[in-house]
């Protein structure tokens, strides 16, 4: 009886115990936003707020380990890149970054466990809670780094790593403003065991607009009676980048953007 006792709680313990270093991680990084979200900015805070991020990444590499990524430095540093919240860019997903100069291409390697924490963080923005679902949303592509919206134009069928559990690549704009045009970022995910990795490539591929698209758009926002101009907007965005999912796989560039998302998931030690 005393043997089933000790193997129930060693059970049970195992995953409070696994989870343990990654809690870690989530208390130091809610301890420096709670002081840094406080306090007066000037030299000795900034310098104080670099200080934490180093900390922070410092765990992050621990929760990681070696990453090497080709093509970008060999050192990753805290994604989250403010720790003051309200910040522009507050609330990038939780792992080291790793970027190329100019950041035309960006990567985050994270845990399944800080991922699913950071899901679960923007539930109330609309960041669907299943991790498979997420990184097909452009929620996903959005939030996770940057701080410039993105808008998913279609899916690029990669195939997936042997050693990989899930693969996935996607063609979109980013920016500030206006979000319709020709797409050029490609994006790639791929979760290898308890390893989450995230590239983003601005510039990656040429495309085109679509004919039939640009037609469903101008339908769309010449719609009477007029609704509010930015909702009729989105709408108009929401069919217009629906059409081009579906028209996209005919296009004469489709497949030199599903050969470029797949040699983005080269880049990464999958293997």
């Amino acid at each position: 009886m005393r043997s089933l006792a000790l193997l129930c709680l060693l059970v049970f313990a195992t995953p409070a115990y696994a989870a343990a270093p990654e809690q870690h991680y989530l208390d130091l990084r809610d301890r420096y936003i709670a002081k840094f979200s406080k306090a007066k900015e000037n030299d000795e805070t900034f310098k104080q707020h670099d200080a934490a991020l180093e900390e922070l990444a410092g765990v992050l590499r621990g929760l990681v380990g070696p990453v090497t990524i080709k093509g970008l430095p060999a050192d990753g540093k805290s994604n989250v890149d403010t720790l003051f919240k309200g910040d522009s860019g507050f609330g990038h997903l939780d792992g080291l970054g790793f970027a190329s100069e100019g950041d035309k291409m960006q990567a985050v390697v994270t845990t399944t466990g800080l991922l699913k924490h950071w899901l679960r963080e923007h539930r109330e923005d609309g960041m669907p809670q299943e991790i498979g679902a997420a990184i097909n949303s452009d929620r996903f592509y959005y939030q996770a780094i940057q701080d410039s919206a993105f808008a998913k134009y279609a899916d690029l069928p990669v195939t997936k790593p042997a050693s990989a559990s899930a693969a996935v690549a996607v063609l979109g704009v980013r920016g500030n403003g206006d979000l319709k045009g020709a797409p050029h970022e490609i994006g790639v995910v791929a979760i290898q065991g308890e390893k989450v990795f995230f590239l983003a490539a601005t510039d990656a591929v040429k495309t085109a607009e679509i004919p039939a698209c640009e037609k469903v758009w101008k339908q769309m926002m010449a719609r009477k009676p007029p609704q509010d101009a930015m909702a009729k907007e989105d709408q108009a965005m929401d069919a217009y980048t629906k059409c081009f999912a579906k028209e996209a796989p005919r296009q004469s560039w489709f497949a030199a953007a599903v050969k470029k998302a797949q040699s983005q998931l080269d880049l990464l030690p999958l293997r």
